[in-house]
């Protein structure tokens, strides 16, 4: 099936253009309810970048690893 692999960078970007158009509804949001509906929004994207960010900063202490040095095994 064609189109199923999705690269995390595009992910991303979708993630960023959803919470800009979040956070300029937010701003003209009249209630307090409203606000807090959006607000969700906001941290759930947040959250949902925070996974991405996790998963490149593992890879990326994993590439720092040096493994020229002699293995005990």
């Amino acid at each position: 099936m064609k189109g199923l692999a999705v690269q995390p960078e595009g992910i991303l970007e979708v993630l960023w253009k959803e919470l800009d158009k979040i956070l300029k509804a937010m701003s003209k949001a009249k209630t307090v309810e409203e606000k807090l509906s959006y607000s969700n929004i906001v941290k759930n994207l947040c959250q949902s970048m925070g996974v991405f960010f996790d998963l490149a900063f593992e890879a990326a202490d994993f590439e720092d690893e040096d493994f020229d040095e002699d293995l005990p095994f």
